[in-house]
């Protein structure tokens, strides 16, 4: 018989795919990654694929993972899709595939499926993680294979299919948007959200925090300190990648920080909307980047910033296990060497203010910088240094010389 690893959810679509399989014939091994999104019981849902059939329910926590090993190298790349998206459901996506491939090892399966939609990107960052760490996996994507579609056009036909054979789905025909959860952010999109004269803050229900106009009267400070770029301390406290992130999504959260509403262009090449929280990760790009503001060299945190949005465009379109990507994180984590140090900021009403910064690797001189008298900068020496940089323009200058 066919058997086949399935990312499961256990919400409509990842349900009756369940099923769909088995009528084609697989043996399914459902496999729900835990990645912090939030559920009621996660055993419920495990119990929920064996009664509907599944051979195995494997339930992999990798929380910790997410954050240690994908989200805090894109943090510091300090990489953001088109200037605002996080990435939050992008770098997710390579560690499900992982996750899922290791399952299929373990139990002998040779297909993966998943419930991405054809018009996605999350179909692409799924098939190309998949193929890239095992290159003879057999994908099922039923949402590109037409009898699926034919089967099911909409929603009503997925929660006919479930009641048919007994399967107990939290839906209805009617949703004002769909959302995807992990605990680095949750991303809401389709139903109302795709009319653009909708107002996305409004509309949504934010499940990770307050609005600002809720948020306390009052800042709240928080320290958090660097080692190389990675975030190790919050409030002088260790604490692991896991805590770090659950603990200030807390702590943002509640002040109303790290909400963006934009429209994006996915890999596949329209333009969709989207509405993101992400009050945790917001606070550490703006922390990281006070550290970088003191440690790292001119040239380098340039050269880095150009680099950026290409690492941004690699993990939005779903290109994690690449030559590139390697050469690419082995380039940060050399340049973030120096990136050491404590800031404390405060939080206020979706407002990240810096209120201190120190680093035992700061290239900041007072002595250089002081604008007043004194100090160790000639500034006699700035006169050669403009002359010879001026030089190509005032050749140009003679030759073509430009009206004004």
């Amino acid at each position: 018989m066919k058997s086949c690893v399935l990312a499961y959810s256990g919400g409509l679509d990842t349900s009756v795919i369940l099923g769909w399989l088995q009528d084609q014939g697989y043996e399914v091994h459902a496999v729900y990654v835990d990645l912090g999104q939030p559920c009621e019981d996660r055993e419920a849902i495990m119990q929920k694929a064996r009664d509907c059939g599944a051979v195995s329910a494997r339930l992999i926590d990798a929380r910790e993972e997410l954050c240690r090993d994908f989200a805090f190298p894109v943090l510091a790349w300090q990489a953001k899709y088109e200037q605002i998206y996080l990435l939050g459901t992008s770098i997710a996506r390579p560690l499900i595939s992982k996750v899922c491939l290791q399952i299929a090892r373990e139990v002998g399966a040779t297909a993966y499926a998943h419930g991405a939609t054809g018009k996605g990107n999350d179909q692409c960052r799924f098939q190309l993680a998949a193929e890239a760490l095992d290159p003879n996996v057999e994908i099922i994507a039923p949402w590109r294979i037409k009898e699926f579609r034919d089967a099911f056009p909409g929603r009503t036909e997925l929660i006919a299919y479930c009641e048919n054979k007994n399967i107990p789905v939290k839906a209805s025909t009617a949703k004002p948007y769909s959302s995807d959860e992990n605990v680095l952010h949750i991303s809401y999109e389709a139903g109302n959200l795709e009319e653009l004269d909708v107002n996305g803050v409004e509309l949504v229900d934010f499940g990770m925090g307050v609005s600002p106009q809720e948020a306390p009267d009052k800042e709240e400070p928080v320290s958090i300190g660097f080692e190389s770029g990675v975030p190790v301390t919050l409030n002088g406290a260790p604490v692991t990648a896991l805590e770090m992130v659950e603990r200030l999504n807390q702590l943002a959260g509640r002040h109303g920080i790290g909400r963006i509403d934009m429209i994006e262009n996915r890999f596949v090449g329209m333009k969709s909307r989207g509405v993101y929280e992400s009050p945790g990760m917001t606070v550490l790009y703006d922390a990281l980047m006070y550290v970088e503001q003191l440690t790292m060299d001119r040239d380098l945190v340039h050269l880095r910033d150009r680099m950026a949005p290409e690492v941004a465009e690699m993990v939005y379109y779903g290109f994690w296990y690449t030559p590139k990507m390697d050469a690419l994180m082995a380039f940060i984590q050399q340049a973030q060497k120096p990136v050491t140090g404590e800031v404390t900021l405060k939080l206020y009403k979706g407002n990240i203010i810096v209120d201190s910064r120190n680093s035992p690797n700061s290239l900041y001189d007072a002595e250089i910088a002081t604008m007043e008298g004194g100090g160790s900068y000639n500034q006699d020496d700035a006169e050669g240094f403009l002359r010879i940089h001026g030089l190509p323009s005032r050749v140009q200058a003679t030759v073509t010389p430009r009206t004004y």
